[in-house]
């Protein structure tokens, strides 16, 4: 069985069938069982050191400045957790604590459930501040279903508005003994990456893959396989792993996506250049599991 990706993880059961039962909800709110995540400029806080997710008593949370109210995110460890979104103008909240930390930071650092759940709590109030006002109306915008939705407040449109989740692939493409690596002009000095876009409406993850590769580099791509997926809540993204057979060696850069772009064989890697993506990333486990797989 494949490590698991960093985010991912079915850590918290999502109770659905609990989210339009406004009742249950309020009171469950309220009950001592319930742990909150606050989440103050889309940082999470956490205690100790190695750290670990703050989850707050309703106590705790009773007098903070939130915005939005409380999301229901499931159960967690047998016990109701709610994401909670602090002002982002008020001055470093519940400095007595802990401390916040950007997710980024956390994925590496949290035991592999809490990581799942800052990003679910993260995500959620991410695509809150975003959704103040209807697509199809303008009218504002309302939490439903324990902030897993909103709704439109115009009562003759009445939209219903779920989160976003945009498909992106990433994959790395070999040819004989070595790999295929880019990078952007605004990353880290020699940091290099596997290729990676967004799906386009009416394309499949496999086009997808062959599009983008294609488009950035110039290598056309024969077979595709699926490899895993990942949720990337920077702010909206999930991001499907590939590995892919190049049909082709010639690089050539078509859309000024990437600066550079290089086969690399297992030997350079291992020298240390170029620098690899960051250990959080499915980038990094895709680079990884090639890497150490000699055949």
């Amino acid at each position: 069985m494949k490590k698991q990706n960093v985010f991912a993880g079915a850590f918290v059961d999502r109770s659905g069938h609990k989210r339009e039962d406004s009742g249950w909800l309020e009171a469950t709110e309220a009950c001592s069982e319930a742990r909150f995540v606050p989440v103050w400029h889309s940082k999470c806080l956490t205690r100790d050191e190695p750290p670990h997710i703050a989850l707050l008593s309703r106590a705790d949370v009773g007098e903070l400045p939130a915005a939005n109210g409380s999301i229901f995110l499931g159960m967690f460890h047998d016990r109701p957790s709610f994401a909670i979104a602090l002002d982002d103008e008020a001055e470093s909240p519940l400095q007595n604590a802990g401390q916040f930390h950007d997710l980024r930071y956390l994925g590496s650092a949290l035991p592999a459930d809490e990581a799942n759940l800052a990003a679910h709590a993260t995500a959620l109030i991410t695509w809150h501040r975003l959704q103040n006002f209807c697509g199809i109306c303008g009218a504002t915008t309302r939490a439903e279903a324990g902030g897993n939705s909103r709704i439109c407040s115009d009562e003759v449109c009445a939209t219903r508005i779920f989160p976003r989740v945009d498909p992106a692939i990433i994959v790395l493409v070999t040819k004989d003994d070595k790999c295929l690596l880019g990078r952007q002009s605004s990353w880290p000095e020699d940091r290099y990456s596997t290729i990676a876009g967004f799906v386009e409406p009416g394309e499949s993850l496999e086009d997808a893959v062959r599009r983008e590769v294609l488009e950035e580099t110039d290598i056309k791509v024969g077979g595709v396989d699926y490899d895993s997926s990942q949720p990337w809540p920077f702010p909206a993204s999930l991001m499907l792993g590939f590995t892919a057979s190049a049909e082709s060696s010639v690089i050539k850069l078509n859309d000024g996506e990437l600066e550079d772009a290089q086969w690399f064989s297992r030997k350079e890697l291992k020298s240390g250049f170029p620098k690899l993506p960051y250990r959080v990333s499915i980038a990094r486990r895709l680079v990884d599991d090639w890497l150490f797989t000699e055949r």
